[in-house]
């Protein structure tokens, strides 16, 4: 299974370009039931689809398929998979094809679409032979390498691929051209042989990427394939390639073959059956001309397809008793598992999950974060620190020792300010009004938004903007005027540039002593002369100085503009405010409760009343 010349290994992966989810988990039941160690399918594109993954099962357990929106972006994450599926409707299965082709990936690309316009299937065909690339198709079922891979649904139901022993590798090579003819072959040649080492059914268009010949010269080199069985049909001329080849002695093994379309020659006019392809032109495209043509170069021809069967297992049998063929231990099949529907009434169901976990595990003896056991992480001398713990169950990753000191640095610089902020107060009022530390901490925390805490997305958000965009800073203060939004992370009640914050210098100190680079930084206190020569108290403030070390912060660590950009949209800067302001709100409740403060009351005196008499309708 391993040689060069096989179609497929226990280690191909394909890219699906199409949610095609019944196809799919076909392929995932396959994989099940031979044992694969990897499902075949890497990737899904669905280029209309705003989901980042699919739940299918494998057995009775369920796996994540990644989804992309291009096929460039799947073959970038996943570059060992060397086959796409192109299940794209025959509108779009040309540019799809071309595109993969550009990506020099592919070793083999399987189209399904039907009527793909001859002027495209031959530019398609033309620089697929030009890559070294192996088109199967159009209008294909696909292929299959027994106990390897297959396409989605080559083979029909799980139980038929089991009647059939496609399950495991036989010994002989089928090529057809019909998907519906390729299963009725296989089974036939699995109740008179010993199934078969590899199958195509190269699609039924009239200009197909791959031939007959293409693949039985392959087979001729592969290994496990011992003799072929060859399905062709009426029209065209690709069997005489077969005679050819087999003239030549480039194909030294027995070929079993048969054309259909033999009824043709009781027709008055030309018949086309089926496929595009299945209509003779001339009189050597007939199946009676290529059958008599092939059975004279010494091919197995049988007189007519009832007798195929027969002329399978005769050159099986022979071929057994010349030691060719060693007979195949069959392997145990793994009971495939019924849906929930219709194993609801014989009580085995497979269930699906509700919610999706990818940060922690408590299923062992031991929970674990981001794959890291609790004790590896808990104690002082395991060398983590709370900024580990936040990076591996917020961005899965252990960061190095100046982003986590300082995450830890941002946690405590806004970790109070004081009972008379917005958060802090309805946190006291809600403590004094007798309630639990948990409700009174909710009620601090839902006043977290665009006015208190907002302000370190928003400067990470449009300072990242400005300097992407390459605004000066004069353009960047112009261009937030025009739309009339103070820039966030500027400004402060109190200080200014002669009385400067100095939790913002600890932050500016500690990143220019640490940080490999602080361009957005740089860009920031540029604008911050602009802004201060206006009024001095303009300054870059704490928050907007944790926002935009926060984007310098995953710059240095390698992360992507659109990894960034998806942090912050997310929220994931407001989350570190959250975080650490939970611990000032905990703090001033703990106090209410400790003072034992009654109920609070606003004062008469700091309210102004204006209450007129109500009128009269």
């Amino acid at each position: 299974m391993s040689n060069n010349h096989a179609l497929f290994t226990r280690d191909t992966q394909a890219i699906f370009w199409n949610n095609n989810k019944k196809a799919i988990q076909r392929m995932l039941d396959y994989d099940y039931i031979i044992k694969r160690e990897k499902p075949s399918i890497a990737a899904i594109v669905a280029p209309t689809s705003s989901a980042k993954f699919e739940k299918f099962f494998f057995g009775t357990e369920e796996v994540m398929i990644p989804i992309y929106r291009s096929t460039k972006e799947a073959v970038k994450n996943h570059p060992n998979a060397d086959v796409l599926l192109n299940f794209a409707s025959f509108r779009t299965a040309y540019d799809v094809t071309m595109d993969a082709l550009n990506l020099d990936q592919f070793r083999v690309i399987m189209i399904t679409a039907e009527g793909i316009p001859e002027r495209h299937a031959r530019l398609m065909n033309k620089k697929a032979r030009e890559k070294g690339v192996l088109i199967i198709g159009p209008a294909t079922v696909g292929a299959i390498t027994p106990g390897a891979f297959k396409v989605a649904n080559i083979g029909g139901t799980i139980e038929n691929i089991v009647n059939s022993k496609l399950h495991r590798p036989g010994s002989c090579g089928l090529v057809t051209r019909s998907g519906g003819l390729f299963n009725e072959l296989a089974n036939i040649i699995a109740r008179n042989a010993d199934g078969i080492a590899e199958g195509v059914a190269i699609g039924g268009d009239r200009f197909v990427g791959s031939t007959f010949i293409d693949h039985m010269l392959r087979m001729e080199k592969n290994p496990q394939v011992k003799y072929m069985v060859l399905l062709g049909e009426v029209g065209g001329r690709e069997e005489y390639k077969i005679i050819e080849a087999v003239k030549s002695g480039k194909i030294t093994k027995p070929i079993i073959a048969w054309c259909i379309g033999t009824i043709a020659k009781y027709f008055s006019s030309g018949v086309q059956f089926g496929h595009a392809g299945a209509s003779a032109n001339a009189d050597e495209e007939t199946a009676d001309a290529k059958n008599e043509a092939m059975r004279k170069a010494g091919i197995h021809v049988p007189k007519n397809f009832n007798e195929l069967p027969h002329v399978i297992k005769g050159v099986y049998e022979s071929l057994r008793g010349e030691g060719v063929i060693e007979p195949i231990q069959e392997p145990e099949v793994p009971p495939m598992p019924e849906d929930f529907a219709k194993a609801v009434a014989q009580g085995k169901v497979r269930r699906p999950r509700h919610f999706v976990c990818t940060i922690s595990d408590d299923r062992g003896e031991e929970a674990v974060y981001a794959g890291v056991p609790i004790s590896a992480v808990a104690t002082p001398d395991t060398g983590y620190s709370i900024g580990d713990v936040i990076t591996l169950l917020w961005f899965k990753k252990r960061y190095p020792r100046w982003a986590t000191d300082f995450i830890e640095t941002v946690i405590k610089t806004v970790a109070d300010h004081g009972p008379a902020v917005s958060g802090a107060h309805n946190a006291k009022v809600t403590a004094r009004a007798g309630k639990s530390v948990v409700e009174s901490l909710v009620t601090g925390l839902l006043t977290i938004g665009p006015r208190f805490g907002g302000a370190i997305d928003g400067a990470a958000y449009y300072f990242k903007y400005a300097y992407d965009n390459k605004m000066s800073p004069k353009e960047f203060v112009n261009y937030m005027k025009k739309k009339g939004i103070p820039i966030p992370g500027i400004g402060h009640r109190i200080k200014s540039v002669r009385n400067p914050d100095k939790r913002v210098e600890g932050l500016k100190n500690y990143a220019s002593k640490h940080f490999p680079a602080t361009p957005l930084l740089a860009y920031a206190l540029e604008v911050e002369k602009e802004t201060t020569a206006k009024k001095e108290n303009l300054i870059l403030n704490v928050d907007g100085t944790i926002g935009i070390l926060m984007v310098d912060m995953w710059r240095a660590l390698g992360y992507s503009e659109k990894e960034i950009d998806e942090f912050i949209a997310s929220g994931t800067l407001n989350a570190f405010f959250i975080l650490g302001r939970s611990i000032g709100f905990i703090g001033h409740i703990l106090d209410e409760k400790r003072l034992g403060m009654p109920m609070y009351r606003h004062p008469w005196d700091d309210i102004l009343y204006k209450v007129d008499k109500a009128e009269e309708l």
